[in-house]
């Protein structure tokens, strides 16, 4: 499975972005996708995933309902659409699949990343 992550660039306090994950591959709709970010000088931390049966889970540290994860199995797409943006948002976003129904909360229970896109929100 390869990964391609989009949808990341500049955007104001309280602006909003939509993220895109879409996946090679078939039998995506078996894999759990999760989203993961990285701040500069700062630990990869995990936001938010999604099981192959659309269960969802988030960082409840600073999600706190502002973003939501989707999965479009048709089109082979994940996406995180991202409400009420903060500047401590800004970080670098990846996308990673794991293969398992289930999703999970830890980088190390991925199997496949993507490539990463940057998201910047200005103040």
């Amino acid at each position: 499975v390869q990964l391609q992550a989009s949808g990341g660039g500049l955007v104001q306090a309280r602006g909003f972005l939509r993220l895109s994950c879409v996946a090679s591959g078939r039998s995506f709709g078996y894999y759990a996708v999760g989203w993961f970010r990285q701040a500069p000088g700062k630990e990869r931390e995990f936001v938010a995933a999604i099981s192959a049966s659309d269960d969802v889970t988030y960082n409840l540290n600073f999600v706190k309902g502002r973003f939501t994860i989707s999965r479009d199995n048709g089109k082979n797409t994940v996406s995180l659409q991202m409400n009420s943006l903060k500047p401590e948002d800004t970080a670098v976003y990846y996308c990673a699949a794991r293969r398992s129904l289930w999703a999970a909360t830890t980088s190390d229970d991925y199997d496949y990343w993507g490539q990463g896109t940057l998201v910047t929100v200005s103040s």
